[in-house]
């Protein structure tokens, strides 16, 4: 099979079981193109991550598109970039009518309470997944440790933190 469909198939599969936003989506990403296609490796993955974080935009689709380039080029980026939207954008399109006649229903209310705590559990298992190829030795934990601490009691804004995040790693390493 041509590999710009396989982008787009898989990014489409990704996007089509996917609930929660982009962290929830973490564990589908890594499984179908770590594990099930070798496209990247672990520790690309993570990197592909940290850089879809920094960038503008989604979580899910920045990913796409670094995979999708990475494995394909241009088109390839295109292809799983437009693979991860698909699903979301017909579900939107088609939501959108019906919203409004359902958005007090009891029924659609408890299964969004039921779905909480299964997108905390996705989101909890991509910060595994992550930390487990992320904290590699003594120095990564404490730069964890300390951005955390920026982020949680300092309320340092973000950009700022993978800054001084970065300038720590060369100090570093």
């Amino acid at each position: 099979m041509n590999i710009i469909l396989q982008l787009f198939l898989s990014f489409l599969k990704i996007g089509a079981f996917s609930f929660g936003g982009g962290y929830a989506m973490l564990p589908l990403i890594e499984r179908e193109i770590v594990k099930n296609h070798n496209w990247i490796n672990y520790r690309e993955f993570t990197d592909i991550i940290g850089i879809s974080q920094m960038t503008p935009g989604p979580i899910a689709i920045n990913s796409a598109t670094f995979v999708g380039y990475k494995v394909g080029g241009v088109l390839g980026s295109v292809a799983a970039s437009i693979g991860v939207v698909t699903i979301s954008f017909i579900l939107v399109s088609i939501a959108t009518h019906y919203i409004m006649k359902f958005k007090e229903s009891k029924a659609i209310k408890s299964a969004f309470m039921g779905m909480r705590p299964a997108l905390i559990a996705l989101i909890l298992s991509a910060f595994w997944s992550l930390a487990k190829t992320s904290y590699v030795d003594i120095k990564s934990v404490v730069i964890g440790i300390l951005t955390l601490v920026m982020l949680l009691s300092k309320k340092i804004h973000p950009i700022m933190v993978i800054v001084i995040s970065g300038i720590l790693g060369v100090i570093l390493y």
